[in-house]
């Protein structure tokens, strides 16, 4: 009789306590069961406060990473528009029209006939070192008087080295844009302009380089630079059984008088094939120190140039001096050629 009674009571307290855990005061005072089959407590407001500003903090570096892109995009439209507002006060613009941006036109007057190189040219490479200079007007005419002087130095260098074949200025010139992708410098153009030529082009192993850079930097350029692991061990191996065409070749005195002496320099400065940052400080794995060739056999890079000042460049008989500098460089690129294609003791494919 008394049971009834008690199990009454104790199905009204529990659902009374059923709806005491309902309150939103009291959720979290509760144990909450996990997907796992185990029970943790709901972390305190304290907690979630202290999770919630890491997260905040986490995000904040991103944050004014965009706020400083955001700003320096707002200084450069800011600039822009100011620079737009001062040449447009002498337009005239019609209901809802604005002034976007400033084209700078290329000189009309003061270029170079076909096959040489003017002074805009030059300006405009020496203008380049700005990263903010985007004047593409210029460029393209620059380009133009470029491919026009390398359209007759190739005319000129297939005459002095009939190896190489007669490619459009298309097929031999470089990309003026630089590849930035692994670089820290973000300068988008180069300061240069160049070209190579070679047995098969521009992307050859041996190569005639020409580049035109201002500041007196210009040149030509010849020889194996860094050459892959299989063609230089060829090299070395030619060296190793015999260094005599090529010694005799740096040796010549047209060559001595054009890129240096044939041996290394005694402050380890360029001279001929010698002094190049690559250049290897011990003796190869294999070649005794004391080996007769060791100074070319430390060398990795076998290149060599010639360079010219700006007044030389905007001279007329420019492309004659690129002639004459390419004859004496042509029994040099046809010997390293044979080092590279020809087995060890297999003759020459030129004569000195």
């Amino acid at each position: 009789m008394q049971s009834e009674p008690t199990e009454a009571r104790s199905g009204y307290e529990s659902d009374v306590s059923s709806e005491k855990s309902l309150h939103s005061d009291n959720i979290d005072e509760e144990f909450v069961h996990t997907s796992l089959g185990k029970r943790r407590r709901p972390p305190s407001p304290s907690a979630r406060t202290k999770s919630s500003k890491a997260k905040s903090e986490d995000r904040v570096a991103p944050r004014e990473k965009q706020g400083k892109k955001l700003r320096t995009r707002e200084k450069k439209r800011s600039k822009t528009q100011e620079e737009c507002e001062e040449h447009s006060s002498d337009i005239d613009l019609k209901e809802g029209q604005e002034v976007v941006g400033k084209v700078v036109q290329a000189p009309k007057t003061g270029w170079a006939p076909k096959g040489q190189i003017s002074q805009h040219t030059l300006d405009f490479l020496n203008e380049l070192r700005n990263p903010d200079c985007n004047d593409q007007p210029i460029y393209r005419q620059c380009e133009t008087e470029f491919r026009e002087f390398i359209q007759v130095f190739s005319e000129v260098l297939v005459g002095a080295d009939p190896q190489i074949p007669p490619l459009p200025p298309k097929d031999v010139i470089h990309r003026i844009y630089r590849d930035i992708r692994f670089s820290n410098d973000k300068t988008p153009y180069k300061t240069g302009l160049s070209a190579s030529f070679s047995r098969s082009g521009r992307k050859g192993i041996f190569a005639f380089c020409s580049i035109v850079k201002p500041g007196n930097e210009s040149m030509i350029a010849a020889g194996a630079w860094c050459p892959g692991k299989n063609e230089l061990s060829s090299i070395r191996n030619h060296i190793l059984h015999s260094s005599d065409r090529f010694r005799e070749v740096i040796s010549h005195p047209d060559f001595v008088a054009n890129f240096g002496e044939p041996h290394p320099h005694p402050d380890g400065k360029r001279q001929s094939v010698f002094g190049h940052e690559d250049e290897l400080r011990t003796a190869p794995k294999g070649v005794n120190k004391s080996h007769v060739d060791i100074d070319l056999l430390k060398c990795r890079s076998l290149a060599v140039s010639r360079t010219f000042t700006d007044e030389q460049v905007l001279s007329s008989v420019f492309t004659e001096e690129l002639e004459k500098v390419a004859q004496v460089l042509r029994p040099f690129v046809h010997c390293l050629n044979d080092m590279i294609t020809l087995p060890v003791g297999g003759g020459s494919t030129d004569q000195i």
